[in-house]
């Protein structure tokens, strides 16, 4: 076993249109801040993985052109997921932890803007008797939402408090899109109010992974990967308990999560109704800070809002603000699939 740590991450501003920008030019930047601040270059980078979905694009293996702000030349060893970009980190980590790389580059990103992305988010759905039916994100959200409150764990007025916390919690993140006094706002989907859902947007992120010495060597304060792990639901909405994530739950236990307490926890929540099924997965109590960045509630780049929630995550631990951080990250309907990482200090570590 070889110890793994996040070591730099960078993240771009994410905003409601980028009509400007291709995915390149959204790249470059963050790429470029988060390879400064190793001081690495991106030859000397061991393995590149990113995760983003043509389907935002609307167009096949998109994600080849976000290649160039990456520089393929000399060649270099790449991979990709039609993922969140929070399970390229993990393919990255395991081909570090297989001792193929001492380093590894991971990005991922998302234009959300030039598409309806309740729609594009249905192609999810099982091909045969779900998506004929169009049932779009905020619906499925809604129905989560209901059984929530039908089970008696939570209600409109709690979820109200949940999305207002976070986005307060936004107020100090330079790169959130909603922050501050949001109005809770009409119902979008009963009982879903549109302050209860997470803005549309564009953004990106990236993540510098080491090992062992080399990490130390390229961070002050690595956040050393303790465990990391990932499970799914089934797909069926209809043989899920809404109210539960047994895939979160079991996630996190292989991770560790619950050996020791947490300080701190990331959890990637696009839906107020979400926050309250991964706090009782996820065994959070009030003395756990959640959501400190604000959460995918102030910024929610699809395909790249679970690797944030890991950078945010690992930030913390390089400023000394957290000693041991859970990150958490979710694709799907519903919380369908969920990663679970926790991440510790030096001094944890030692």
């Amino acid at each position: 076993m070889r110890d793994v740590a996040i070591v730099a991450f960078a993240q771009s501003a994410h905003r409601r249109r980028t009509d400007e920008l291709s995915e390149v030019d959204l790249l470059m930047p963050v790429l470029h801040e988060v390879l400064g601040a190793t001081g690495l270059r991106a030859n000397e980078i061991g393995f590149t993985c990113s995760g983003s979905a043509d389907y935002l694009a609307g167009r096949a293996f998109s994600f080849t052109m976000a290649l160039d702000g990456v520089g393929a030349h000399p060649p270099i060893s790449e991979s990709h997921v039609e993922m969140d970009g929070a399970w390229a980190l993990y393919e990255a980590w395991v081909k570090i932890m297989t001792g193929e790389a001492d380093t590894a580059l991971v990005y991922s990103y998302g234009k959300s803007s030039p598409g309806r992305v309740r729609d594009v988010l249905t192609r999810q759905l099982d091909p045969y008797y779900l998506a004929p039916l169009w049932p779009d994100s905020v619906a499925l959200a809604a129905l989560q939402a209901q059984a929530l409150i039908d089970a008696g764990d939570t209600d409109e007025p709690a979820l109200a408090r949940i999305a207002a916390r976070n986005r307060a919690a936004a107020g100090d993140n330079p790169y959130a899109q909603l922050t501050g006094d949001v109005p809770a706002g009409d119902h979008l989907v009963r009982p879903l109010r549109t302050g209860d859902c997470p803005p549309v947007g564009d953004g990106a992120a990236a993540v510098i992974l080491a090992a062992g010495d080399t990490a130390r060597a390229l961070c002050a304060r690595p956040a050393w990967i303790r465990g990391i792990d990932h499970r799914i639901e089934a797909h069926a909405l209809g043989v899920r308990d809404l109210t539960d994530s047994p895939s979160t739950r079991l996630a996190a236990e292989r991770a560790g999560a619950f050996e020791r307490p947490v300080d701190t926890a990331e959890v990637h929540a696009p839906f107020t109704s979400q926050e309250v099924v991964l706090r009782k997965a996820l065994r959070l109590g009030d003395e756990v800070r959640v959501n400190p960045s604000g959460g995918a509630l102030a910024a929610n780049p699809i395909m790249a809002a679970g690797l944030i929630r890991l950078g945010e995550a690992a930030a913390r631990v390089h400023r000394g603000e957290s000693d041991r951080a859970l990150a958490h990250a979710t694709s799907g309907p519903c919380l369908q699939q969920n990663l679970v990482a926790v991440l510790e200090g030096e001094s944890a570590h030692a």
